[in-house]
C-alpha cells in the first residue's frame, strides 16, 4: 500500500516560498481561501499513486492464472513497484529538482498512464514486471513533489490544511479504491481494473493542465545531508520502526487475497479490504485528533492492535466473524501509522528533518519490496498460514523500540504540546 508517507520528499521537491510568493497569495483576501479544485487534483494524484501500488493485493489469484505464474510470483508485482520507488526516489528528485513543478507532475502522471495500460494488456510476466517498475519510478517522482506542491498553493497558516486535503487520497485509496478495484476485477476481470486506472489518469492529466498552478523548481544548492540526520538522537529508532513495521504489514497485506482464499474466504476479499479501509479511516481521524499529546501511546497502540489482529488470524481464522474482527483491529492499528512515523521522524530530525524524511520514504518502500519477497518465500515454503505468525514476531521488537525511544523518537507528547491545546503545526 502506498502508504508511503506524505511529506517525505518535500524539501527535495521545492522550497517553501512563503505566503507572498506563488500565484496571487500576497493579499489578505487570497490568503483566506484554498484553491480547493487544484488541491483535489493533487488528492486524485495521491489516490492513483497509492491505488496503483496496492491494487494487485486484491487481484493476485486472477493475475497469477492469466500470467501463468504462481501467486507468490504474481505478488512480486507489488515488490517491483516498491523497488522502483525505493531505488529512484532520491536520485530522481535530485536530478529533476530544477524542473518546473507542473512539468514534473505531468510527467509522473503520464508514467502512471503508460504503466497501468501496459499492465492491463500484457500477457507476459516479464513485461508486466517492467511496467510495474516504471509505475514505481513514477511514484517516486510523485511523492517527491506532491506534498510540497500542496504547501506552495496555500498561505503559510493554511499549509497544513492544504496538505491534509491533498493527502486524503491515501485513506480513500485504502477504504474505497482497493475494494472497488477488487470488485471490478471479480466482475470484469483484473485487466479492467488496471484500465480503469488508466482512464482516471487521463482525466487527471487534463485536470492538472486546466487548474493546477505552476511553480519553479529548486535552485541548485545543498542536497539533504543523510549522514548528519542519522546522528540526530531519535531518528534511527524511528527509521528502524518504519522498516520493520512496514515489512510486517506488507507480508500479510500483499497476499491478503491468497490468505483469504486458503481459509475459505476467497469470495470475501473485496469486503475484507473495505472493512480494513473503513477501520483505517477511523484510525487516521483518531491519530489526527490526538497525535500532539499522545504520540508514543498512539504508536505503541497501533503496533499492539496489529499484533493482536495477527494473533487472531493465526489461531482463529476458521471463524469468519473473528477474521473480520481481526481485520478491524488491523485497520485501526495501521491506518494512522504513516502519519505517526512521518511526524515522529520530522520532530526528531529537527534541522535535518528533510533528510530524515527522505530516508524514511526510501526505507518504507524498501520494506514494502521486502514484504513482497519475504511473503512469497513464506508462501512457497510454509503456506499462507505462516503470515500472521511472522507479523506477530516482527512486531515484538517494534514495540520494544518504541518504548525504549521515549526521550527522542517517540516522546509522550510532541515538542511544544501542552495540556491545554495542540502543539504548533510543524513545518512539513
Amino acid at each position: 500500500m502506498s502508504t508511503a508517507p506524505d511529506t517525505a520528499h518535500d524539501a527535495a521537491a521545492s522550497p517553501d516560498p512563503g505566503p507572498s510568493s506563488g500565484s496571487g497569495r500576497g493579499t489578505p483576501d487570497s490568503e483566506e481561501k484554498l484553491p480547493l479544485f487544484a488541491l483535489l487534483a493533487l488528492a486524485t494524484a495521491v489516490f492513483i499513486t497509492s491505488l496503483t501500488e496496492t491494487l494487485p493485493a486484491g487481484l493476485l489469484p486472477a493475475m497469477s492464472r492469466d500470467l501463468g505464474v504462481s501467486e507468490s510470483a504474481a505478488g512480486q508485482t507489488v515488490t517491483v513497484y516498491a523497488v522502483g520507488t525505493a531505488l529512484t526516489a532520491i536520485p530522481l528528485t535530485a536530478a529533476t529538482s530544477a524542473w518546473r513543478r507542473k512539468t514534473l507532475l505531468l510527467t509522473a502522471v503520464a508514467g502512471f498512464a503508460l504503466a497501468n495500460t501496459v499492465t492491463a494488456v500484457s500477457s507476459l510476466y516479464g513485461l508486466t514486471m517492467v511496467a510495474r517498475f516504471v509505475a514505481g519510478v513514477a511514484a517516486g517522482l510523485a511523492w517527491a513533489l506532491l506534498a510540497g506542491y500542496a504547501r506552495r498553493m496555500a498561505p503559510v497558516h493554511l499549509q497544513g490544511k492544504a496538505m491534509a486535503i491533498a493527502m486524503a487520497g491515501i485513506p480513500v485509496a485504502l477504504s474505497l479504491g482497493v475494494p472497488a478495484g477488487t470488485f471490478l476485477g471479480d466482475w470484469l476481470g483484473w485487466r479492467a481494473a488496471f484500465l480503469s486506472m488508466t482512464a482516471l489518469t487521463v482525466v487527471l492529466f487534463g485536470w492538472i493542465l486546466a487548474v493546477v498552478p505552476d511553480f519553479p523548481g529548486q535552485p541548485r544548492g545543498e542536497r539533504p545531508r543523510l549522514l548528519h540526520a542519522l546522528r540526530v538522537p531519535g531518528v534511527t529508532p524511528v527509521l528502524f520502526v518504519t522498516l520493520v513495521f512496514v515489512l510486517a504489514h506488507t507480508i500479510l497485506y500483499a497476499y491478503i487475497a491468497t490468505f483469504l482464499e486458503d481459509i475459505g474466504m476467497g469470495g470475501s476479499t473485496g469486503l475484507v479490504l473495505l472493512v480494513f479501509g473503513a477501520a483505517s479511516l477511523l484510525s487516521i481521524w483518531i491519530v489526527g485528533a490526538q497525535i500532539n499529546r499522545r504520540l508514543r501511546l498512539l504508536t505503541v497502540g497501533g503496533a499492539v492492535l496489529v499484533a493482536v489482529a495477527a494473533a487472531l488470524l493465526a489461531v482463529l481464522s476458521d471463524s469468519t466473524a473473528l477474521v473480520h474482527v481481526a481485520v478491524v483491529l488491523w485497520g485501526l492499528g495501521w491506518g494512522g501509522v504513516p502519519t505517526l512515523l512521518q511526524t515522529a521522524v520530522g520532530d526528531a530530525g529537527g534541522e535535518h528533518a528533510d533528510a530524515a524524511q527522505a530516508m524514511l520514504v526510501t526505507l518504507w518502500n524498501a520494506a514494502m519490496a521486502g514484504g513482497g519477497i519475504v511473503g512469497g518465500v513464506l508462501l512457497d515454503a510454509l503456506g499462507s498460514d505462516s503470515f500472521p505468525w511472522t507479523v506477530g514476531l516482527l512486531l515484538l521488537p517494534v514495540i520494544a523500540v518504541i518504548l525504549y525511544a521515549r526521550q527522542a523518537g517517540f516522546p509522550a507528547r510532541r515538542p511544544g504540546a501542552t495540556a491545554e491545546g495542540p502543539a504548533p503545526e510543524p513545518a512539513a
